[in-house]
């Protein structure tokens, strides 16, 4: 290295002081609930190649840690002088935007009339145009639909703002003095990244920051291979699903291949489903080291190593393999707005991956689908049109080696704080009603699964539209180990112990009428080891928390309580435990295993195949035939055949239809 240990370490610090420093001017200048309170931001500063170096740890989301601007960088005509300041908010444009309502602005650091540096980071607007408010629902099919795309542009040049740009957007989103007082917001956020680099310089001098931002990726990069290190050589398999890959659809299957030799690991996601006829893509460009990819890869890393730093340089050791035209790898213009969803299933089977790797160090299945709700309507109070997040949704973490999972919001999606129930209110016209934990919903283990969310709300607007984006695992359980149980699944609810009460599944978009009322409840995270080894005294705590009913410390732990739930019954407890449950070491869930009873290997292996030798463009209307067939055939049948053989029936069907057209 360039830099000594000590002055490494000094420069850790103030590079991180001033990542927090950027975070704390956005936030506290925000205009926008979801970006003020929910905190649903990043911040990076990157080295003069756009490479993240330092990030925030507590302020916003911790998704991009590893972000790498290079590419959208390059994309920006005409070069960069001092006072510019770039923007993108397109998806397919150096994939550095994931999806349109995230905005990403960087800006150029000069010292002696180079570039030594530069500052970015994103926010995510709750609107930014397209066919629903708040811009995001899985029943979109292209990225047009998702509102206006901005590629990579000036959005300040030397020190002035293009107005005609700004009007641009303003002219094409709900509601455009939201999005402004947010877009001033980063702006102030990254003029704060380059005074702090320009603080470092005058201290330390320019070639000692400039190589200590290089040595800071190198230092990462040696954490992370010193992890990968300490855990076991081989090829470790690992299946996720989503409930559907579209509304109404079909279960979308990711797989990873983990191969770990020495210090180095490959992700290898042959096997996972073909690009989706709905928002649910991931827009990474099959870029090996892409960072939605390799989001889990950050939380295994700092669950592996508590002190580990993030920045680019953690990446390094990791290379990714994505099947162009998978739901992993899209291709234009394919929608990509709930690629969220998708990540969420991504994270999970990362984790799965690692759990097969290192069992007894990795913790079991968080809730792994965030509910992002947004209410658009017109305030009666005001007459004011508003577009207002009501609260994320998260869910609870799995159970780890050491503790429960987290309650209510756990593990990968913690960063997204709630909303204060007075500022929904007084921003959206509707009343909560409920807001907490749900009994019974963590996975029962030794260490359990962290509790649900639950959130009801009264809308007491007329024709309120709503948007519970990332609705998932209403089928699907989150997993538990080593013994452990799996997590409740969630639910979405209208009207619940009303007339017209109706289940909506994982339905995203619907209108309200007045005193209609949503209920929202989470999954709950995986169990890890076995319930009946579960100290009786944390299940009597549980009990007297409203954590775990009476009934459920019964037949789930073998834990008796007696004097109305006051203390353990000791003896029947002992009793009940003599004849403990033979519990799988992966816990799946009944709805999982039911449909690979019937969707096995063989069948999907079989599916692949056949999709393979399709245009792109054709693959997701052909997978959802092949599933067609397999429900409409006898249950005796094996899927693979019937897959073969629904194949060769599209496969004549299109020819004789190719012959017609000559």
């Amino acid at each position: 290295m360039r830099t000594d240990p000590v002055t490494l370490q000094v420069l850790r610090n103030h590079t991180r002081a001033a990542a927090e420093s950027m975070a704390t001017t956005l936030y506290r200048t925000a205009h926008s609930t979801f970006v003020k309170e929910t905190e649903d931001f990043t911040i990076q500063l990157l080295d003069a190649r756009g490479k993240s170096c330092a990030v925030p740890i507590d302020l916003g989301a911790t998704w991009y840690p590893g972000l790498d601007y290079e590419a959208a960088l390059a994309l920006v005509p005409g070069g960069y002088a001092p006072g510019d300041i770039a923007m993108t908010n397109d998806p397919y444009s150096g994939y550095l935007a994931t999806h349109t309502p995230d905005v990403v602005l960087w800006k150029p650091i000069f010292h002696d009339g180079r570039v030594i540096a530069f500052a970015g980071g994103h926010i995510h607007n709750v609107d930014v145009g397209g066919a629903v408010p708040a811009s995001l629902s899985r029943t979109l099919t292209e990225v047009h639909q998702e509102g206006i795309r901005i590629p990579p542009s000036k959005l300040y040049r030397e020190g002035v703002l293009d107005e005609q740009l700004v009007r641009l957007m303003m002219a094409n989103v709900r509601v455009p003095e939201q999005n402004w007082g947010d877009l001033k917001a980063l702006v102030a956020a990254v003029n704060t990244g380059e005074r702090r680099v320009l603080d470092l310089v005058r201290r330390f001098g320019v070639s000692t920051v400039e190589d200590g931002l290089a040595d800071l990726l190198d230092y990462a990069e040696g954490q992370a291979r010193a992890v990968l290190a300490g855990l076991p050589d081989g090829d470790f398999r690992f299946v996720e699903y989503s409930d559907e890959d579209g509304a109404d659809g079909d279960p979308l299957r990711l797989c990873l291949t983990l191969r770990i030799r020495g210090d180095e690991a490959e992700l290898d996601f042959a096997g996972t489903d073909p690009q989706t006829l709905s928002s649910l893509n991931v827009p990474t460009g099959g870029h090996p080291r892409h960072s939605l990819l390799l989001v889990g890869i950050y939380y295994v890393l700092s669950a592996l190593h508590p002190g580990i730093t993030l920045n680019f340089g953690t990446t390094r050791p990791f290379t990714c393999k994505v099947p162009e035209g998978s739901v992993l790898n899209p291709s234009f213009p394919a929608a990509v707005g709930m690629r969220s969803l998708t990540c969420g299933r991504l994270r999970s089977l990362i984790f799965g991956a690692f759990a097969a790797a290192a069992p007894d160090r990795m913790p079991a299945a968080p809730a792994g689908a965030t509910s992002i709700i947004n209410m658009a309507a017109q305030d009666p109070r005001t007459g004011r049109r508003t577009i207002t997040a009501i609260a994320p949704i998260v869910g609870g973490g799995g159970g780890m080696p050491h503790r429960d999972g987290t309650d209510g919001s756990g593990a990968d999606a913690a960063y997204l704080k709630n909303s204060p129930i007075e500022v929904t209110e007084s921003e959206a016209p509707a009343r909560i009603l409920r807001y907490g934990l749900m009994p019974d919903t963590g996975g029962p283990g030794t260490h359990r699964g962290g509790m649900a969310q639950v959130i009801e709300f009264c809308s007491t607007a007329p024709d309120a539209f709503v948007t519970a984006r990332n609705r998932d695992r209403s089928r699907f359980q989150p997993w538990g180990t080593l013994g452990g149980a799996p997590g409740c699944s969630g639910s979405f609810t209208l009207n619940p112990g009303r007339p017209g009460e109706r289940d909506l599944g994982n339905t995203d978009a619907l209108r309200l009428a007045p005193g209609d009322v949503l209920r929202v409840i989470s999954p709950g995270g995986g169990g890890r080891g076995d319930p009946f080894l579960r100290d009786p005294a944390a299940v009597l705590r549980d009990v007297r928390a409203g954590l775990v009913t009476p009934e459920a410390a019964l037949r789930q732990y073998g834990v008796a309580l007696r004097d109305g739930g006051g203390e353990v019954d000791e003896a029947e407890t002992a009793r009940l435990r003599a004849d403990p449950p033979n519990l799988p070491a992966l816990a799946l869930g009944e709805a999982r295993l039911e449909h690979e009873r019937r969707w096995d290997e063989a069948a999907y292996a079989a599916m692949h195949e056949a999709l393979a030798t399709l245009p792109v463009s054709w693959r997701a209307a052909v997978k959802k035939q092949l599933f067609a067939a397999v429900r409409a055939a006898p249950a005796e049948r094996p899927a693979a055949a019937v897959v073969r053989e629904a194949f060769t029936a599209i496969q004549a069907a299109s020819d004789g239809l190719g012959r017609a057209r000559q």
